[in-house]
């Protein structure tokens, strides 16, 4: 089971929405132990993720066009009922995801809620190939997102703080990397972009990243800043550029995620810790000491 900056937002309820006693985690590898009557896609011994949704109502407008996490009555996991690192989970069998073949499992947590949640929001900000992506933050989100990008026929630009994170990034395949020192104006990329994803919770000044921006052009959420968006309306109205935001995927686009991860061979990268270090390891996360997604293994 992987750990990230969500289980702690609701572990220390900054969002309102927890209860206590409270089980974290909720990007979860494990074998199917049962099954229900109704159940023929999956069966005893199956190698399935769960991620934040354990169910949803599947008849609202937002279900029915496969957008399930959208949907007003989701279920997610820790919120109404334990998380990932519980012995076991009961969840909706259509929650329940087989995992190719192809990818590790201690790989496979982190894809269910960082890679999906980067994933869908470039495909919904939309990316196809042969576009100019830029990512804003090298972290647990930045350097899948780049992988995903790339591998799918995109040029893209990275902005980081950080040199290491830039040498890295070019080592998950980005083109070009612009290092922003902190309360600098950041250089312009070489190409104007069509999508922007922003990946850090950090309030920035925005302009200059809208200005990098082509016609048409998106600037995408799915890091939440730490503070409301101050965005004057002109840049983008001259330039009918947008912004949107996107949180995790529905079914359809989690499954099509899987299978271009395996594909692609893409991979987050994972420090991995046994199950009794649970604290120590959410420790590390929230001291943003792990490079770059957190993993806990029973065995």
């Amino acid at each position: 089971c992987g750990i990230c900056h969500s289980d702690l937002h609701m572990i220390d309820n900054d969002w309102g929405q927890s209860k206590y006693p409270l089980v974290p985690g909720h990007e979860v590898i494990g074998e199917v132990a049962e099954i229900g009557p109704q159940v023929t896609h999956l069966k005893v011994g199956d190698r399935v993720g769960v991620g934040w949704q354990r169910s949803s109502c599947l008849q609202c407008r937002d279900c029915l066009r496969g957008n399930e996490n959208l949907c007003d009555n989701n279920q997610g996991l820790i919120v109404t009922g334990p998380g990932g690192l519980a012995n076991y989970l009961m969840v909706d069998s259509r929650f329940a995801f087989p995992i190719p073949k192809g990818i590790d499992s201690k790989a496979a947590g982190p894809l269910l809620c960082g890679g999906i949640t980067v994933y869908a929001g470039l495909r919904n900000a939309g990316m196809s190939s042969g576009q100019e992506i830029g990512i804003l933050g090298i972290g647990g989100l930045g350097h899948m997102a780049v992988q995903f990008a790339k591998k799918l026929g995109n040029r893209v630009t990275v902005f980081t703080t950080s040199a290491d994170k830039a040498e890295f990034a070019a080592k998950m395949g980005a083109d070009e990397a612009i290092v922003v020192g902190k309360g600098e104006i950041p250089a312009s990329p070489s190409s104007k972009l069509n999508i922007l994803l922003s990946t850090v919770p950090a309030a920035l000044d925005w302009v200059p990243y809208i200005d990098f921006l082509d016609s048409d052009g998106t600037l995408a959420f799915v890091g939440v800043p730490d503070a409301p968006l101050s965005i004057p309306l002109f840049p983008l109205l001259m330039k009918r550029r947008r912004i949107v935001a996107s949180p995790i995927g529905g079914r359809a686009m989690i499954n099509e995620m899987l299978s271009i991860a395996e594909k692609f061979g893409i991979e987050p990268i994972v420090e991995v810790f046994p199950i009794a270090q649970a604290n120590e390891a959410m420790q590390k996360v929230r001291d943003n000491q792990v490079r770059y997604r957190a993993v806990l293994t029973v065995s």
